[in-house]
């Protein structure tokens, strides 16, 4: 058993139109991800970015955790060869979370349980996570003797912080989910019973807001976040837009607007 990615709406509920959920799931493994996980989910996001009817995206394991990291059973299969190596790091976990970045639609991340490794990873690409109290993070690498890949490091360092990857990475600590709440990582940290609650109170708040200024904002603070400007190609386009004219008429006219 390898595990796979899964992909579903939320619900069948009309009023849940539009919210979509990854789900990472390899029994018996705490979710850790295979290379052929890697390679699916670069193929999913793939399909999801492709998609028009989709305005929020919940990715979330199955179980009782997140993603525990990789599957280290693979690992003396490929880790020992510098080729097969770059080309695990570079094109299948590098695509995955590409992928995952490109998303063009907010992507909400449902954390309980082990959230190690390649899942700090994983949801270091999302733009707003929701954590169960029980939540723990880390990538203890260094005790398998091997470092963070340049660019998941990068990924991770930005995201968490620079003292928390150094922490994470140098000293093998694992932080709980209050304490990486209180580093800005998380949003709000819940009881596990209230986990899928709070989630799809979030996706449908989301969801019911404009797609249009959702994809714009999210291109924007992509380049915010890589250092540079907002390189929005013809950033005030949308002037003209159904969704642009729809929001200011429905506040004038105190009703709610129809996206």
């Amino acid at each position: 058993m390898t595990g796979h990615i899964t992909l579903r709406p939320w619900s069948a509920q009309p009023q849940h139109a539009g919210i979509w959920r990854v789900g990472i799931d390899h029994p018996g493994k705490l979710n850790a991800m295979s290379r052929a996980m890697w390679v699916a989910l670069r193929e999913t996001l793939q399909a999801v970015n492709a998609r028009s009817d989709v305005r929020c995206l919940v990715v979330q394991g199955e179980g009782a955790a997140f993603c525990a990291g990789g599957d280290i059973a693979e690992y003396p299969g490929f880790r020992f060869d510098e080729a097969q190596l770059t080309h695990f790091h570079e094109s299948e976990v590098w695509g995955g979370l590409q992928a995952l970045l490109d998303c063009p639609v907010p992507v909400v991340a449902a954390i309980r349980g082990a959230c190690m490794g390649a899942g700090v990873e994983i949801s270091s690409c999302c733009d707003l996570r929701v954590a169960t109290e029980d939540a723990k993070f880390g990538a203890p690498i260094a005790r398998l003797g091997f470092p963070m890949a340049p660019r998941e490091l990068e990924l991770v360092g930005r995201e968490v912080g620079s003292m928390v990857a150094r922490r994470m990475l140098l000293e093998a600590a694992v932080f709980s989910a209050a304490e990486m709440a209180q580093h800005g990582f998380l949003g709000p940290v819940v009881a596990a019973e209230q986990l899928d609650a709070v989630v799809q109170d979030t996706a449908e708040k989301v969801a019911a807001l404009s797609p249009l200024a959702a994809r714009l904002n999210k291109q924007a603070m992509r380049s915010l976040a890589q250092g540079g400007v907002p390189a929005v190609v013809q950033p005030y386009a949308y002037a003209d837009d159904a969704e642009h004219r729809e929001g200011i008429h429905a506040f004038l006219e105190k009703r709610k607007p129809q996206f």
